[in-house]
């Protein structure tokens, strides 16, 4: 390990924080055992916070419940007993960082990062000006295409647009060309998203997009291999062995995701060394065009017919369950899950200081 590196004589209290609003409450979860079992007890006190579906902060007893609860059911989270407020443990100001392991809004899009910083408080991953941008996938696209990178061709649209001028909004789309990908521009777990074929079902699919938010992302599909690349890092990020998400229906979906067992992840992905290297390139020069820090999961895609990458999304807290292409691809190139997460608490810990 580094010299800069938490030192080992040195017991961190961790705030680790779960659960959460989101689609993808139960795998925040999961994910969230996955830590607090890798993280080395004998340098880390481990302080689960459980946040339940509603947003309600759990009590001490109801989170070390949660966290310890067997298997990957979490039906106990929805309606265990917590405040209306924030944990008031949190402002109390005994612990040396926040690990959110919270996926979607209200946790990887900038809000809980926010909070963060009015507390003082060291926290791992995206600050909140790059959490926030990294989920809203319009924003995330005009800064990778002013940086001179490569995004396929798309179109955004509001609620207000569609029910004003619903003609010229729909054309804007249709130009695009086919197929389509209509999708809420700041939700993840591919909730709400339609791969739209005929132009007759355009319609249906941006109204299921605007059930989730009041902004949509269209995008024109390509026949094209998923790539996801593992970055980490600050100031100088490196990129992990990329994998490859083989998906088992005609999209990597939310029932290819969480409720079947359909698709493939290749970690590595078979990939040509040149291929390699550029994909890999590709996504930290994403990570630091966006203001990553810490970590990101960068999504890409090869078109299979010439080769091209393109940069698709960002996810600033990805999975972290023993099997998330996140932990796995960095385990491969060299770098086990314990010094994964030992690097993460080290950077966050590294910013915080800086920023004094």
């Amino acid at each position: 390990m580094s010299d800069r590196r938490v030192q080992r004589d040195t017991r961190l209290r961790l705030a680790l924080i779960f659960g959460g609003r989101s689609g993808e409450h139960d795998v925040s979860v999961v994910s969230a055992r996955s830590v607090a079992n890798a993280l080395d007890g004998d340098r880390y006190e481990v302080v689960p916070m459980a946040i339940d579906r509603s947003g309600r902060w759990a009590d001490a007893e109801t989170s070390k419940r949660v966290l310890r609860s067997s298997g990957d059911r979490t039906d106990a989270v929805i309606a265990f007993a917590g405040s209306t407020g924030l944990d008031p443990r949190l402002s109390d100001g005994g612990f040396d960082v926040a690990f959110p392991v919270l996926h979607g809004p209200y946790g990887e899009d900038g809000t809980i990062q926010g909070l963060f910083e009015m507390l003082d408080l060291p926290y791992v991953g995206c600050d909140h000006a790059a959490s926030a941008v990294c989920m809203d996938k319009a924003l995330t696209k005009r800064l990778v295409i002013q940086a001179g990178l490569p995004t396929v061709r798309w179109s955004e649209l509001t609620a207000s647009q569609w029910r004003d001028d619903r003609s010229g909004t729909r054309q804007r789309c249709l130009d695009l060309g086919s197929p389509l990908f209509v999708k809420p521009a700041r939700l993840g777990s591919s909730v709400g998203i339609s791969r739209v074929t005929e132009s007759s079902d355009l319609d249906g699919a941006v109204e299921l997009a605007l059930e989730h938010d009041t902004k949509v992302v269209v995008e024109r599909g390509l026949d094209a291999r998923e790539i996801e690349v593992a970055v980490l890092g600050s100031d100088h990020p490196r990129a992990a062995e990329p994998g490859e998400v083989i998906p088992g229906h005609d999209f990597y979906d939310y029932e290819d995701k969480y409720l079947d067992e359909s698709c493939q992840l290749l970690a590595p992905a078979p990939l040509e060394a040149g291929q390699r290297q550029a994909v890999r390139q590709l996504a930290i020069d994403v990570f630091k065009t966006l203001g990553c820090h810490g970590m990101a999961r960068v999504d890409l895609f090869i078109e299979r017919s010439n080769g091209r990458v393109w940069v698709n999304e960002v996810n600033t807290i990805p999975g972290f369950t023993s099997i998330s292409m996140y932990p796995r691809l960095w385990s491969i190139s060299g770098l086990d899950y314990p010094d994964l997460l030992d690097e993460l608490v080290r950077l966050a810990v590294e910013r915080h200081r800086d920023r004094q």
